[in-house]
């Protein structure tokens, strides 16, 4: 084979690896004078012509999955094509060994280093899930370690493509066993938890040198993933926490990426990571219903209005804010070692169907609204502005600004006047999902309708008068938010507001970019004690462009009557008819696990307004 010239431009020059599928070569591209790889697939020689044709199927599929993913830590594919009757993969040449490689050779890798490379796969799986691609063979033979440093996730032959017709026969098993999550091995569909999971027990392998799973048969290997601990991790240091958090059997427990990943860099840095920050957003644009000041957002968007506010008020967070929504690239909070469940949140969704039953709407508490008009955000001194009553007025419009007065709230609103029911323990059995005297929105009845796995099954939909729809744990109380006109904002909280969700529905939003709306929004929240971005980034969101946004800081006793460290996140993009929607979660630090773990929830079983 060596010297062969392949589709007339590819000549094979050695062997470089090898497996049960067919080979990698290395070859010389003789039109563009470069070195690539090239996978041949030997095993198409070996099979009926319908088994070629799947394997051809999936050939071009390893290729459009990879094509999709634009990171610098996915092995870039050339070109895929067809030669003596077998396909071939073009693809970028690594120079170096696997993952595998340097464990067979060296025993183990350093547990910082570990975390390095973790750190780059699963910035390569937040790269390809937002594409829409589950790889679903992360392994350590997948990983590739160049000698410049890069580490590059490889080997899509088996990824599966959101809305590509699946070409995996029913009952086949695909992947390595040893890297299968419970899930998969259970028969359920993978998901990006998936993919999480085998980068878990990929780091395991690395440092401890040995699979966590692995048995003499592949049917003990699987029956181990599903029912049993791996051993106990002897020589992962930091990386331990965050190895055990994405093994964990359940995948609605194990931490997100943005969780994952905050985690891997405190391990790379030799940090072994918290099981839960104590950071939330704090004080900023006035007062919400909860009793608190919250940053907020408002009509007339952009620097020249918020330097015209701020300028007026001489506080922070009293300049505007744009209508859009801040969004973080991942649900990035740090989530170490605890785990609290916490109960999952009801869906609010449109006008109530048939067989519902409308629950009662009363609201937290006291908001102190004044009005639709007149609120001007916190004062130096620390005094209350009411949030919930327009934007920022006082003072001069920019110049030539015809944008109408909107308010919208972003940071959270950490305290509602009064915590209805009274008590510590009513307050528990909310935040944990127990049913109150009075639940919230219109609960849908019908129970079969569920969403997603990550959504719990003790969640209930509720069906929002605003013509959403959500999942949340039964028993929260729905209490609008401010004027409810193109810009329209609704809470949901189980405890007065001490832990609550916000949607901010606009019709017609001043920002195009949801990312740009969520930078323009950050700026309000400098003056907030001990403000710190988790993240802030792009993503997708159900096909549309998005921004996600995570942040924490410390509420002040002056300001709301749930003070402390709080952490919230915000999921904002722009629906198909050019409504803006964010979906927004507060909570104490403490709580994050649990907050972390409904927010993804509360974005799978999300259902927006539809015509």
């Amino acid at each position: 084979m060596q010297g062969l010239l392949v589709a007339g431009r590819y000549r094979l020059a050695e062997s470089i690896g090898s497996g049960g599928m067919g080979r990698v070569w290395r070859a010389h591209d003789e039109v563009l004078h470069r070195s690539v790889a090239i996978k041949e697939l030997t095993a198409a020689l070996y099979v009926s012509e319908s088994e070629q044709a799947i394997l051809l199927a999936r050939t071009r599929a390893e290729a459009r999955a990879a094509a999709r993913i634009n990171h610098s830590a996915v092995v870039t594919v050339h070109d895929v094509l067809e030669h003596d009757g077998r396909p071939w993969i073009v693809m970028e040449l690594v120079e170096g060994r696997s993952l595998a490689d340097a464990v067979k050779e060296e025993g183990r890798v350093e547990p910082r280093e570990a975390a390095r490379i973790g750190l780059w796969v699963l910035r390569a799986l937040r790269a390809a899930h937002t594409a829409g691609v589950l790889h679903r063979d992360i392994k350590p033979g997948n990983v590739l370690l160049a000698r410049d440093g890069r580490v590059l996730l490889t080997d899509f032959g088996i990824a599966q493509i959101e809305g590509d017709t699946t070409i995996t026969r029913t009952g086949e098993v695909v992947g390595s066993v040893d890297y299968l999550a419970p899930e998969r091995v259970r028969g359920h569909d993978p998901g990006p938890s998936s993919d999480l999971w085998a980068l878990g027990a990929t780091l395991y392998t690395a440092v401890e040198g040995r699979s966590p799973f692995r048995r003499t048969t592949p049917l003990s290997t699987m029956q181990a993933v599903v029912e049993e601990e791996a051993a106990e991790l002897r020589h992962a240091g930091p990386l331990a926490p965050v190895v055990t958090a994405l093994l964990r059997k359940d995948p609605g427990t194990r931490p997100d990426a943005s969780e994952a990943e905050h985690m891997l860099a405190e391990a790379a840095e030799g940090r072994r990571p918290d099981g839960a920050q104590a950071y939330v957003p704090t004080q900023y644009g006035g007062p919400s219903p909860y009793g608190g000041t919250t940053p907020y957002r408002d009509a007339h968007s952009g620097p020249d209005a918020r330097a015209a506010t701020t300028a007026t008020t001489g506080a922070p967070g009293t300049g505007h804010a744009g209508t859009g929504h801040m969004a973080t690239g991942g649900t990035g909070f740090s989530t170490g070692s605890g785990s609290h469940t916490g109960t999952p949140l009801p869906p609010l969704a449109g006008t109530p169907a048939a067989g519902t039953s409308t629950a009662g709407t009363t609201p937290y508490g006291p908001t102190g609204h004044n009005g639709p008009t007149g609120h001007t955000g916190p004062t130096g001194s620390g005094g209350h502005a009411d949030p919930a009553v327009g934007g920022p007025t006082a003072g001069p419009q920019p110049a030539g600004s015809g944008r109408r007065h909107r308010l919208r709230t972003v940071a959270l609103v950490v305290a509602l006047a009064a915590i209805i029911g009274g008590g510590t323990a009513v307050v528990l059995q909310q935040w944990n999902g127990s049913r109150p005297s009075q639940s919230v929105g219109t609960e849908d009845q019908n129970p079969t309708k569920r969403p997603g796995s990550s959504v719990p099954v003790s969640w209930t939909r509720y069906n929002d008068p605003a013509g959403f729809s959500l999942y949340l744990p039964k028993g929260w109380k729905r209490k609008p938010f401010g004027p409810q006109g193109e810009l329209r904002q609704i809470d949901y909280s189980p405890d007065g507001g001490r832990h609550f969700v916000r949607i901010a529905i606009d019709t017609s939003p001043d920002f195009a970019d949801p990312y740009a709306h969520q930078l323009d929004l950050e700026q309000q929240l400098q003056g907030l004690v001990d403000y710190k971005r988790v993240t802030l980034e792009r993503n997708v969101y159900r096909d549309r462009e998005g921004a996600r946004w995570e942040y924490t800081w410390t509420a002040q006793p002056k300001d709301i009557k749930f003070p402390g460290p709080r952490r919230a996140v915000e999921e904002t993009y722009i629906a198909r008819d050019g409504t803006e929607y964010a979906l927004y979660i507060s909570a104490p630090a403490a709580d994050w696990a649990t907050a972390r773990k409904q927010f993804t929830s509360l974005l799978q079983g999300w259902q927006e307004k539809t015509a």
